[in-house]
């Protein structure tokens, strides 16, 4: 039975899901948040099994949130929903909060090959949390692309940003807050085929998420 739910956040990655949802372990209930797709995803999430939930605002925050507030476990797991990430790893993050190690567990990069992370995102991800690390004493090196904590410690901790620049806000609250943080290297792979970053996969994207980090930042 599932401990925890994994909450995917999803715009246009239906063929990412054919291949990412058989691979997630029985330890997740999936709950794909289709965030205004153009293509299959919904379809698809729905036919491998997972719950489907319709976010129609846009931005990263608002799926995200609105898998939060679908969840039902006491747990909750976030990880993008576009095959780069190993859902394996996910295991090792969820035992750093059920064994009562951290109040959250987060991933680190570690890009496969340097085509993987573009000059330009790395380059604005390490900005952001260079400023975290020396403003707040943040410990985490990444702005979290997978994470686990407590479901209802997620909604006290009140996270408002709907957009790119949700995962900064949420690093801030959580440091400010006290949270423990145990921070694991997650492997980075090539999306999959047929998808494209919002983000990463221009510099106009890239551009567009910075803008997102520092509104929350000023």
């Amino acid at each position: 039975m599932p401990v925890a739910d994994l909450v995917l956040p999803c715009r246009d990655e239906g063929p990412a899901l054919e291949a990412l949802l058989p691979r997630i372990p029985s330890e997740f209930a999936v709950i794909v948040v289709d965030n205004g797709s153009r293509d299959a995803t919904a379809e698809v999430a729905a036919r491998l099994g997972a719950t489907v939930v319709h976010e129609s605002v846009p931005g990263y925050g608002a799926a995200v949130h609105a898998g939060l507030l679908a969840a039902t476990h006491d747990y909750v797991a976030f990880m993008d929903g576009d095959g780069s990430f190993d859902p394996d790893e996910l295991l090792v993050l969820l035992d750093d909060v059920t064994s009562g190690r951290a109040d959250v567990a987060v991933g680190r990069r570690r890009p496969v090959s340097r085509r993987v992370w573009p000059w330009h995102a790395r380059l604005g991800n390490a900005l952001i949390v260079a400023w975290l690390r020396r403003r707040i004493a943040m410990t985490a090196h990444d702005i979290a692309p997978m994470r686990v904590a407590r479901r209802q410690a997620l909604l006290d901790l009140g996270v408002e940003d709907r957009r790119f620049g949700y995962p900064v806000e949420l690093l801030q609250k959580l440091t400010i807050a006290g949270w423990r943080v145990s921070e694991r290297d997650v492997t980075y792979h090539p999306r999959a085929e047929g998808t494209r970053s919002k983000v990463s996969g221009s510099v106009k994207g890239t551009l567009r998420t910075a803008r997102d980090f520092w509104k929350v930042l000023s």
